[in-house]
């Protein structure tokens, strides 16, 4: 397994990382065991990085990750990186908080239900707007010096924002959805990242199963809550899209792959700054996955690649206008 380090001065971790919000249930029905043996399964593969969050499954994605863990003698074979800042008001609806008494008091759940002292990366999961985001930097930086995080994150935020975040602290990651479906982040996040020293990590590599080879189905997006609302995955953009990435599971065939693979192996080569998180629930598909960091892509596979799918290919926004409440738009 390829090694990419985590931030300018950080640790090494695999080229790839294991995304754990499959744990809490959002891709659809899973069990302890069956998140446990993908654990077990990605350390087999060599992969060491895994990411969380507080509100994955409501603190379940992070007590599956601590049972585990529990279980094993030692310390902690994975990278840890979890998250704070999403919350909800009274009414139910979703709201930021980076206050240091929010963003500490969720850091505490976190290390509790994952059963660790420290975790290797803490992000802000989404940025609030009403707090200057070098105040915020501050108080992740208090949670460094006080033994609790080795080093902190962004969720989600804008080229400038990063700038001015590495100004106060140094930033060792910037978590964003980044694939051959979504390039927004190569309109400045790249290079930011590139220039300032810090990792890309990027979820949803394989565009929510679009670039696999059992991509979702009508059928399946209408039991999928987020499907349902999302712009690329309701009628007719789903069909089309569909159709478009046939192309791609042909291409990823003809080379003796499978398309998810492809899909990390075009990622990795975008940048050495970029880590991708797949999610999922089966170790078939880690493994999947995982070949994609052993593949070597040349000009002519990526000119290929991109002749299929280039950028703005797809149908539809990422987001629906309530999803993309949260992350920080620059383009």
């Amino acid at each position: 397994m390829e090694r990419r380090r985590l931030g300018a001065g950080g640790p090494e971790v695999s080229a790839i990382g294991v995304g754990s919000m499959s744990f809490g249930g959002f891709y659809g029905p899973t069990t302890e065991p069956q998140s446990h043996a993908l654990l077990a399964a990605a350390l087999d593969l060599g992969i060491d990085h895994v990411d969380t969050a507080n509100v994955y499954g409501m603190g379940v994605s992070e007590t599956v990750i601590g049972s585990f863990l529990r279980g094993r003698k030692g310390p902690p074979p994975f990278r840890i990186a979890t998250k704070g800042a999403i919350t909800r008001d009274a009414d139910g609806r979703r709201r930021y908080d980076n206050t240091a008494a929010h963003l500490g008091r969720e850091l505490d759940g976190s290390l509790k239900r994952l059963g660790v002292e420290s975790v290797d990366l803490y992000y802000v999961h989404r940025r609030d707007p009403s707090l200057p985001i070098e105040d915020v930097a501050e108080t992740m930086a208090g949670f460094v010096k006080a033994g609790k995080i080795r080093a902190i994150g962004f969720s989600e935020i804008a080229p400038y924002s990063l700038r001015r975040a590495v100004a106060v602290q140094p930033v060792a990651a910037v978590q964003s959805e980044y694939s051959l479906a979504t390039r927004l982040p190569e309109l400045g996040l790249v290079q930011a990242c590139e220039a300032l020293g810090v990792t890309l990590v990027a979820f949803s590599p394989v565009a929510r199963a679009l670039l696999t080879d059992r991509p979702p189905t009508p059928e399946h997006a209408m039991t999928s809550q987020f499907m349902l609302s999302n712009p690329r995955f309701t009628e007719p953009n789903l069909s089309l899209n569909l159709a478009r990435t046939d192309e791609f599971r042909r291409l990823a065939a003809d080379m003796g792959t499978s398309a998810a693979a492809l899909a990390i192996a075009w990622l990795l080569a975008r940048s050495p700054a970029v880590v991708p998180i797949p999610g999922t629930r089966t170790v078939g598909h880690l493994k999947e996955l995982a070949a994609g960091a052993e593949l070597e892509l040349d000009a002519e596979d990526l000119r290929r690649i991109e002749t299929i799918l280039p950028i703005g290919w797809a149908a539809g926004d990422r987001y629906s206008e309530e999803q993309s409440i949260g992350p920080e738009r620059y383009c």
